[in-house]
């Protein structure tokens, strides 16, 4: 889901493992040529952007030791589930509460599906965050592993590697 840390764990999970690190949505807005993936929706669409993220993961899937941190939405993609298939997927279950919260504070202006008028931003996000994880939600527990957390600080991520 989007604001879970999928980029800050992704880059501490392939510093750990010694692999590459990718953020789709970074890769695909260097391949449209665009500041943001707010910018690539509005100017256009979301199909456009969702179409280059599966060809990006097509490409990706190909390559060995890395880590990449997708879309919240590359889930619902069956060919994007074959892609992520090459390797490990994961999960990360943050409560929709604190990625509301997580969200709203910093902003909801590079975050597309979110990023609309409200005199209470948190609840205009809690709620649309919760209609996204309904939506989603059968095909993110197609993940190889879920890390579910009861709140978030990835300020205070550690990961432990093996003896």
């Amino acid at each position: 889901m989007m604001g879970s840390g999928k980029s800050t764990v992704g880059k501490i999970l392939a510093g750990v493992l010694g692999y590459s690190f990718f953020d789709s949505d970074k890769l695909v807005e260097l391949a449209v040529g665009m500041p943001s993936v707010a910018q690539i929706f509005k100017v256009h669409s979301e199909a456009f952007f969702r179409d280059n993220e599966s060809s990006l993961l097509g490409d990706l899937s190909s390559m060995r030791r890395l880590v990449v941190a997708t879309g919240g939405d590359a889930v619902i993609r069956p060919i994007n589930w074959k892609y992520m298939n090459q390797g490990l997927s994961v999960w990360l279950d943050i409560p929709l509460d604190a990625l509301a919260k997580r969200i709203t504070q910093v902003g909801t202006a590079s975050r597309p599906l979110l990023d609309q008028p409200s005199a209470d931003p948190y609840t205009a996000a809690f709620s649309k965050l919760s209609m996204l994880a309904e939506q989603r939600g059968d095909a993110y527990a197609n993940a190889d592993a879920r890390f579910l957390l009861k709140r978030l600080q990835l300020s205070r991520v550690m990961v432990m590697s093996p003896c």
